[in-house]
């Protein structure tokens, strides 16, 4: 056992952390603050930034060549990390404090199989011997509740999907049951479903072996699920810290209230209770204003006041270790109700424009690729029977797990692949044979795609404006290069970004103004469809408020049909008008918003649910978890494609769920489910989310 500690596992005191290039020093965290109490987790919230990760980095002590400690001390038990040799260090690390870091296969060895990597944290730090190390590593790949724990241990890396990498790479952090644990968004790349697995892991585990953890994320729900206390970051600072129900129920600085108005909670609505988007941009490290670093986006600044001289932290009266960098946080009526936002129309929903039907998508894979016998195929059904029609000015979301068929039916619409079976007619045009290359310009200008990592759909060594042109030029859109000038300005205008923005190159640009480019590009054929395939999953929270209303604002000026892919539930039943559940190549669920959200359910559909973390305090949800993996596509259980995984497989008699795939059910009006369930089952189903009353 280790010895028992008392104190602050982890005290940051008045960190200063900068980065030195040669032209300046670019000052990262400034003047922060937080404490780690036993057992506790305190979530560190902020956007892309705003200094969390230094702060991480700065605790392992890991800040390269760059960066450098300025001022104040960070503590473990006590001791200062800053004034330990590098053979202490090296002690600690790994052994009394672990980190998890964003992306799983940067903590793996690929040539190395798991087992090996797992044995050598206990072999290294505690000198155990190898059967001692053998039996450690598959006592904790069973605590991480991973399928058959000794083929595991015998697997590669690669043989594994993400949420099975990452429960290794927790595995491997608790090998040596550290004091602290620093998670560094966990679970951003995985699917929501797995993500809730993942934090119940973490939770449980937390709770097993007494760790104390700080958990930095930009996801509000997921630190209300994890963390006991938070600490909301801006710009380098701490602006507010407190227990979570303090800083969710009476947040006291405008940032973190900012922060709130800019997630879709449940009831917000786009069309009469909008999110509202944090004015301007977040400052650079050698451009912060004087004073208060958020003064020029905030609400309630006070010129002469706000900035002036350095704002440091002040407690909050009343509340447990509650307190906000904010001069003005005792005048602000925080209850005030939002300045009533511009209720929008809501565009009228139009005639039919795209309709699938029965449309299958096979690929041949051949079978020695994966470790089969020479000379067999493998068959990959990707899409299996996909049916449903889309409207014009209609927002539908398809949703689902990684590799349940969502962008190979993206891809084939787009003409990209050609459909294995059924037809996609668009003004009843078939067009599920035709590849792009032999699609017409006014079909290929009227299916545009806005993709999920705007980073990767520009041309680097291109300016913007150039860029857009490129796309009216291959649309046969204006006459001289003139006309194409002025379209791309109206362009920019569209997407609201300013036209001095057409002569940057696109590494001058943010995330979210990357993202606007490419919507611009994709609406400069007048596109008439356009496919979103997860437009804001890239994107910080604040800005993915500006983005979904943009989308919004183009879809009710210009009528257009938006098929938007997302695997965010909050985020679906902000915007969507229908929403198509996906699983497995099968669509399990179709229907309104209102339908899809509120019972009955698909099983599938109710896990989905359950599994959205929601950041405010009065949602009570059904604990739902599933267990296993999504099975392969290449080797699809028989019957129904959930039942590997339904906690209602059991209500339905005999093997019906396991030997034939389901009817589609139609429920109320245009509500259709594909499951066995009866009518009298489906009347049992509760609601997963429901918002205590105030």
């Amino acid at each position: 056992m280790k010895d028992i500690y008392d104190g602050p596992i982890l005290e940051i005191d008045v960190l200063s952390i900068s980065f030195f290039t040669r032209l300046r020093e670019i000052p990262a965290v400034m003047d922060f603050s937080v404490k780690v109490m036993p057992g506790e987790a305190v979530g560190l919230v902020g956007e892309s930034g705003c200094g969390k990760s230094t702060v991480a980095l700065g605790v392992m002590q890991d800040l390269g060549k760059n960066g450098r400690i300025t001022g104040g001390t960070i503590k473990f038990k006590g001791r200062d990390l800053g004034q330990m040799s590098v053979e202490e260090l090296r002690k600690i690390r790994g052994s009394e404090i672990a980190m998890i870091y964003q992306e799983p296969m940067a903590s793996l060895n690929p040539a190395m199989k798991i087992g090996k990597q797992l044995m050598e944290v206990p072999m290294i730090h505690q000198g155990a011997s190898e059967k001692e190390a053998y039996d450690r590593a598959l006592q904790v790949v069973t605590d991480v509740k991973l399928p058959d724990p000794k083929r595991i241990l015998d697997a590669y890396p690669h043989q594994l999907s993400g949420g099975q990498q990452q429960r290794i790479v927790i595995a491997m952090a608790l090998m040596s049951e550290p004091a602290l644990l620093i998670l560094d968004e966990p679970t951003t790349a995985l699917d929501v479903t797995v993500e809730a697995s993942i934090v119940d892991l973490v939770k449980d585990l937390g709770r097993k072996y007494g760790t104390s953890m700080l958990f930095i994320s930009h996801n509000l729900g997921l630190v209300l699920e994890t963390c006991d206390r938070l600490c909301v970051m801006y710009s380098g600072e701490a602006v507010e810290r407190g227990s979570i129900a303090d800083v969710f129920d009476e947040m006291q600085h405008p940032y973190t209230q900012a922060l709130f108005r800019s997630i879709p909670l449940p009831g917000a609505d786009k069309n009469s209770r909008p999110l509202v988007a944090i004015p301007g941009n977040f400052p650079l490290p050698h451009e912060r204003p004087p004073g208060c670093n958020f003064g020029p986006r905030c609400d309630y600044f006070e010129a002469g006041r706000c900035d002036q001289g350095t704002i440091r932290m002040r407690p909050v009266k009343g509340n447990d270790r509650h307190e906000t960098r904010c001069l003005r946080f005792e005048e602000i009526d925080w209850n005030a109700p939002l300045a009533a936002a511009i209720t929008k129309d809501k565009g009228m929903i139009g005639d039919v424009v795209l309709k699938m039907e029965d449309l299958k998508k096979y690929y041949e894979v051949s079978a020695n690729a994966l470790f089969g016998k020479s000379g067999e195929t493998k068959v990959v059904k990707a899409n299996e029977t996909l049916s449903f029609e889309a409207r014009e000015s209609e927002t539908l979301a398809i949703v689902g797990e990684s590799g349940c068929g969502k962008s190979t039916f993206a891809k084939v619409l787009m003409g990209l692949e050609t459909a294995t079976a059924g037809q996609i007619l668009l003004d009843n045009r078939n067009i599920e044979s035709t590849p792009i290359e032999r699609r017409d310009t006014k079909t290929i200008a009227d299916v545009q795609m806005v993709f999920q990592n705007p980073f990767d759909t520009l041309n680097p060594s291109m300016t913007v404006g150039r860029q857009i042109i490129r796309a009216l030029e291959i649309f046969g859109i204006g006459k001289t290069e003139a006309d194409r000038r002025e379209r791309m300005l109206q362009l920019l205008d569209l997407v609201k970004l300013p036209r001095a923005f057409a002569d940057r190159m696109p590494r001058q640009l943010s995330g979210g103004q990357k993202q606007r480019v490419g919507i611009a590009r994709a609406f400069a054929g007048d596109a008439r469809i356009v496919v979103a395939d997860e437009p804001v999953s890239a994107l910080d929270v604040s800005v993915q408020a500006a983005v979904t209303d943009l989308l919004m604002e183009i879809q009710r000026e210009k009528k257009t049909t938006l098929l938007f892919i997302s695997h965010d539930l909050s985020i679906v039943r902000y915007l969507s008008d229908r929403v198509m559940v996906m699983y497995l190549g099968h669509v399990v669920e179709l229907g309104t918003t209102d339908q899809v959200f509120s019972p009955p359910y698909h099983p599938y559909t109710e896990a989905l649910l359950s599994a959205v973390p929601i950041a405010d305090t009065r949602v009570k949800k059904k604990h739902i978890v599933l267990e296993g993996d999504i099975p392969s596509a290449m080797n699809p259980p028989p019957g129904c494609p959930f039942q590997t995984r339904c906690r209602w497989k059991s209500q339905v008699p005999g093997k019906l769920c396991e030997t034939e795939v389901p009817p589609v059910r139609r429920m109320a009006d245009g509500h259709q489910i594909k499951c066995h369930l009866s009518d009298a089952k489906f009347a049992e189903m509760e609601p997963v989310i429901e918002i205590a009353a105030e």
